[in-house]
């Protein structure tokens, strides 16, 4: 008999929902005792034994026999040969997702711009690229070349002249893909390294591997712990937790569709959250009984089912408003709007990492080939910070340029301020050029 998904079901109405609904979406993401250890002794090792370490650990933890880091490095012509091998259809898949992306990035450009006051006062930003960064691919099976292309490609149309790509090759297990993305996305040097020692490659450089300024891409808990420890050093993305879905349905959808969505996130690993909130208490039936039905033709149903049973939840709501304050709460990273009225709906929404409107758009489309980023922030952090793109590859400086008379003039604004703050040294340095 085929186990049935337990999946909780929440009425905003039940007086326990909020405290119901705040334990569905703790996450404690913070790493034990043993992983900061861990990380901690490798970051050391890289920090002061540079390729050497690298090469040790890649041995021990990837199941290699190298003895150089050369070796671990990945040729331009290899990355050609895994392009070349490519079928039709996936070359054709892979190049038309970059298109888009890219496409959709280049409207994401910031650019330098500047004005001059009356006195002759000039003041302005200046964008420029990072010089160069890191980034870090799963590998093994587990391997994700859409995470090149959305990592990848952003950062070639910022500017950026230099992307280093590390992606491990466990027992040499190499999906030819990833390195075809690559490839495609423009991908300057590639090396066949992984863990928190690949992102102390990045973050501190070795004799082979050049030190970048930023470090980006998806981890296990020791590289997201490693990034973590390194950032200051260099730059990072984002820290992030198990993937999330928030549908909205105002239970005109059909229900298998809404049931695949979130079997979308679910089958991602067994942490990933997929919640439902519809004011149709009926719908909320139909999709559970969807569930039930499909998840018997899954591959991952074991994964699926224990994602849906620990953090899965259906909600019923009073009505669509009520949808909407919850979903602004949740701050979830992928947000689907299954109702008619989504470009209105998506106006309500405040907090939401990428936002999918109308029926016919999965989120399954963002993570591949819509042109929007599928990096997005998780565990509710969308409250405060937005999906990777194109300006997290570029920086601002402020530009100030006083004529004589600008500088007589704002000088007695700064002297009297810089007084006031008992800073004598800055009020001097103003008074000097006040005619």
């Amino acid at each position: 008999m085929i186990e049935t998904v337990k999946i909780a079901t929440l009425n905003t109405e039940d007086n326990d929902f909020w405290t119901r609904l705040d334990k569905m979406l703790a996450w404690d993401g913070v790493s034990d005792e043993a992983v900061l250890t861990t990380v901690t002794n490798i970051l050391h090792a890289v920090k002061e034994s540079g390729d050497q370490a690298i090469v040790e650990y890649t041995n021990r933890f990837d199941q290699t026999d190298v003895e150089t880091m050369s070796e671990l490095e990945v040729s331009p012509e290899r990355l050609q040969t895994a392009f070349d091998s490519l079928n039709e259809e996936q070359r054709g898949a892979l190049e038309k997702a970059a298109h888009r992306i890219q496409a959709y990035a280049e409207h994401q450009k910031m650019e330098s711009w500047s004005y001059t006051e009356a006195d002759g006062t000039v003041l302005g930003q200046q964008v420029t690229p990072l010089d160069r960064v890191g980034l870090y691919v799963p590998g093994g099976k587990a391997a994700y070349p859409s995470s090149v292309l959305m990592n990848a490609i952003p950062a070639k149309v910022a500017g950026v002249p230099e992307l280093i790509m590390v992606v491990p090759t466990p027992a040499g297990e190499v999906n030819e893909l990833v390195f075809a993305a690559a490839k495609i996305a423009g991908v300057d040097r590639v090396f066949a390294i992984g863990g928190a020692q690949a992102v102390a490659a990045l973050a501190y450089g070795t004799d082979t591997v050049p030190q970048v300024d930023k470090v980006v891409g998806p981890g296990n808990i020791y590289v997201a712990t490693a990034k973590r420890m390194v950032y200051g050093t260099v730059g990072i993305d984002m820290i992030a937790g198990p993937s999330e879905i928030l549908i909205i349905c105002d239970g005109k959808t059909d229900p298998d569709w809404i049931a695949m969505d979130l079997f979308s996130q679910a089958e991602h690993d067994e942490d990933a959250q997929s919640i439902l909130l519809s004011p149709d208490a009926d719908f909320l039936v139909k999709v559970s009984d969807s569930i039930n039905r499909l998840i018997k033709e899954m591959p991952r149903a074991d994964i699926i089912r224990q994602s849906l049973d620990v953090r899965g939840a259906l909600i019923q709501t009073a009505d669509m408003d009520d949808a909407i304050k919850i979903a602004n709460y949740i701050a979830p990273e992928h947000l689907e709007l299954s109702v008619d009225n989504a470009e209105e709906m998506a106006k309500k929404i405040r907090h939401a990492g990428a936002i999918f409107m109308g029926r016919y758009t999965a989120e399954a489309l963002g993570d591949y080939c819509a042109g929007p980023n599928h990096v997005l922030p998780t565990s509710r952090t969308a409250r405060f910070s937005s999906p990777l793109g194109v300006y997290d590859f570029q920086k601002r400086s402020s530009l100030i340029g006083c004529s004589a008379e600008g500088a007589s003039e704002l000088g007695k604004t700064a002297s009297i301020l810089a007084h006031g703050e008992g800073l004598t040294a800055h009020a001097r340095s103003a008074e000097f050029r006040i005619k």
